[in-house]
């Protein structure tokens, strides 16, 4: 009895891993939905065990499923190298990028400047907090992540593209913002607007917390740096952040902290097998030429 799943079993399941979606799944793949839905339910029927947890949101891979991911997609992603070395090397004409970031910038820029020369192409962009960037890098859910200070991987590809350091940040009337430098003692009485939990900066805020032993009684949480700029713009507190990674703002102003001075990356990362796929690679040279000064 042959216990080889067959290709179409393997690649209806690698899109829908992909997607999160059957429906996405079968769009992609140019075949009825119900075709992929019956080649994913062979493929878990031949394996004995369930590979998609059904949400409201949408489908999560299980342990098992996430496990045959990492093979399949890198199977899925060969399969697309040998295709486009056989296939005319024109223009590009369609095609998506995954991408995600743990900030808005220097991502939001890049994409703008990809999107004017490369229009056809959708981009998914998503932003995550730095935990989550490098759970969803190292498990292949997505195909470029900009993230500041990546953890290294010999499955990583890994390209500099900035860097910079920790600043103050906090609306232009505020009575700190016409200092030249602070120290973070002068930013103890102030409410400390922070991304969410797994965020790099609220690791690094915590360090520099115990180095100091400093302690700020008012915090704020919030899920995402537009959250963060937000609250920023209507005066509920003051926030660590890298600086230039928020959309320029004259309401708002950056000041140098003195027990901050260190220099952070800012990298490109992609799953290695994927650098030289023609869509990654277009975006890796936009990111190149987008930060040359």
């Amino acid at each position: 009895m042959n216990t080889s799943p067959s290709p179409y079993q393997i690649k209806a399941f690698t899109h829908v891993a992909r997607e999160r979606s059957f429906s996405r799944a079968a769009h992609c793949l140019g075949v009825t939905q119900s075709s992929v839905t019956q080649h994913v339910a062979k493929l878990e029927a031949r394996m004995g065990t369930q590979l998609f947890i059904r949400r409201r949101e949408g489908l999560e891979l299980t342990r098992a499923g996430a496990e045959l991911f990492k093979i399949t997609d890198r199977l899925a992603t060969l399969d697309q190298l040998v295709a486009e070395k056989i296939s005319d090397y024109s223009a590009l004409s369609d095609g998506h990028i995954r991408l995600i970031a743990n900030a808005p910038r220097p991502a939001m820029p890049i994409i703008a400047r990809y999107g004017e020369l490369y229009p056809q192409i959708q981009i998914d962009f998503t932003l995550y907090d730095w935990t989550t960037s490098m759970v969803l890098l190292n498990e292949r859910q997505v195909d470029v992540a900009i993230i500041t200070e990546p953890e290294e991987n010999e499955n990583l590809f890994i390209h500099e593209l900035r860097r910079s350091r920790y600043m103050a940040h906090m609306r232009t009337d505020h009575p700190l913002a016409n200092r030249s430098e602070l120290s973070l003692k002068d930013l103890q009485s102030e409410c400390l607007v922070l991304p969410g939990d797994g965020s790099l900066t609220q690791k690094i805020m915590q360090s520099k917390i115990e180095e100091h032993g400093l302690s700020f009684a008012r915090q704020m949480k919030t899920t995402t740096f537009p959250m963060v700029k937000e609250a920023l713009l209507h005066n509920l507190g003051v926030s660590l952040l890298l600086e230039n990674s928020l959309f320029p703002s004259d309401k708002l102003v950056a000041i140098p902290v003195r027990e901050m001075n260190e220099q952070y990356r800012d990298c490109l990362v992609i799953p290695r097998d994927k650098k030289d796929l023609r869509l990654i690679n277009s975006f890796y040279g936009i990111c190149i030429d987008a930060m040359v000064p």
